[in-house]
């Protein structure tokens, strides 16, 4: 199920809200652990059971670090947990591809069904390590409560694809969350606008990529037009996934950390990605690259911890080549900005800055969303004329005419120009805000039930 159909909007949610706010405070965690479970369930029934094993085996490491007589034990105890929790990540999500790499270097062909994936696995998975190893490093008390644990790992606003919580910043709010009419107006308003982005944007971007993506003889421009649409549909198809998260949060009582901050408005590499799914960039920054030593050990030793860390961001979002390579690729960027580009990009204008970022953005997502490196090299060769299409054809006219309007609002809603001028209507005519809200949840509905294309790109990773 995904927020973004009219199961989850018309029936599933409501039907939550409905018994959330009737049971009485000590039982809304209980409630919101079975609306979780039920969520997923909907999806993938079987991986239930692994998600809650993956429950157990947490909550019982914390519990086991917590009456350790040492610091010895308490660290093997840490050891074991990651090691397991990394152990069944790596299973599912890696195992195919590591026998494919096993066949290529050894020539033999190995037998072996590769699992489904579950839903959402790499984020529970991440939340997961983020309770035992601040509860190691004695940040965070052990949780006694099992229902509010489990509540914690399942919570379905944010249980497959983010924002990434850290046990940290929920801690308090478990036990101790206020529910206002305010907060729900706030969240209501905040999922509205996250639809919104999905169903208007996204999926209408997504379509217009797709096509061109499908095409053999793309000529210049269209290629880059089929791949500025893929830059502004996954910003939109992930942003208004999160949006639609931290509304939901914020109408059941949670506060939850921010994904986004309009990245497409970076000036350089570093600025994107402090802008662009800030909770993956804060899980890696705490939990891998501070403890590898960070930039305090040389600059021989913070170039590879900077390529440890963008490998493996890399390969968190897929068992595949072209996700590796998107890895490396935005490691030795943020290498060359760092030790050789930093003096010339401070010195350009800000124009100049933003155009290099969005080109090397746009390139970076056509690594990301070719997972075939033939399909992907005949793309890149298309950006850049080596392909049969030419400069400009009559295919780029009709994509360009047919799409200028959702391309233009795209670009606007790439800024913080229309939150701010929904913010301002707000503080002038709450009705007016609310008006504009019910319109935009009519046109995405009427989108749901007309529309056939409705993708959701992160339910991959």
């Amino acid at each position: 199920m995904v927020f973004s159909s009219l199961n989850f909007l018309f029936l599933f949610f409501p039907a939550v809200l409905a018994v959330y706010f009737l049971v009485p405070f000590r039982a809304k965690n209980a409630v919101l652990l079975l609306a979780s479970i039920f969520f997923y369930a909907w999806g993938e029934p079987v991986y239930v059971i692994l998600m809650m094993l993956n429950i157990l085996l947490n909550y019982v490491t914390g519990l086991q670090m917590e009456a350790a007589s040492d610091r010895r034990k308490r660290k093997f105890q840490l050891a074991a947990g990651v090691a397991v929790n990394l152990l069944l990540l790596g299973f599912f999500k890696y195992s195919g591809f590591l026998v494919g790499i096993i066949g290529d270097i050894t020539g033999i062909t190995i037998a072996w069904k590769e699992p489904g994936l579950p839903i959402g696995i790499s984020f529970y998975t991440f939340q997961a390590l983020s309770y035992v190893i601040d509860v190691y490093r004695r940040r965070v008390k052990v949780q006694h409560n099992l229902v509010d644990f489990a509540a914690y790992i399942t919570m379905f606003p944010q249980l497959v694809a983010g924002p990434i919580v850290t046990y940290s910043q929920i801690e308090t709010q478990l036990t101790s969350r206020k529910i206002t009419l305010a907060g729900c107006g706030a969240g209501l308003e905040r999922l509205i606008l996250g639809l919104s982005k999905k169903v208007i944007l996204a999926n209408n971007l997504g379509a217009m990529h797709t096509q061109i993506q499908a095409m053999t003889d793309r000529s210049v421009l269209l290629a880059w037009l089929g791949a500025v649409a893929y830059t502004l549909q996954i910003y939109f198809d992930f942003s208004g996934y999160s949006d639609m998260a931290i509304g939901m949060g914020k109408i059941l009582g949670f506060q939850f950390p921010e994904n986004f901050d309009f990245p497409y408005l970076a000036d350089s590499i570093t600025s994107f990605w402090r802008k662009w799914h800030m909770t993956l960039s804060g899980w890696f920054r705490d939990y891998l690259y501070i403890p590898l030593g960070g930039n305090r050990r040389g600059a021989a030793r913070h170039i590879l911890n900077l390529m440890i860390v963008w490998f493996l961001t890399g390969l968190w979002h897929g068992a595949g080549w072209n996700f590796v390579l998107w890895g490396v690729y935005y490691g030795i960027l943020l290498v060359l900005e760092k030790y050789i580009l930093d003096p010339l990009l401070s010195k350009a204008p800000g124009v100049i800055r933003h155009i290099y970022t969005l080109f090397l953005v746009n390139l970076g997502w056509v690594l990301f969303s070719n997972t075939q490196f033939g399909q992907m090299t005949a793309y890149l060769g298309d950006m850049f004329g080596a392909g049969t299409g030419g400069f400009a054809d009559s295919a780029f006219l009709y994509y360009l005419k047919s799409n200028l309007i959702l391309l233009i609002l795209s670009i606007i809603a790439c800024s913080p120009v229309l939150r701010k001028l929904l913010n301002r209507i707000s503080r002038r005519s709450s009705i007016a805000a609310a008006v504009i809200c019910i319109v935009l949840f009519l046109v995405c509905t009427a989108f749901l039930v007309y529309g056939s294309y409705n993708p959701f790109l992160y339910f991959r990773f």
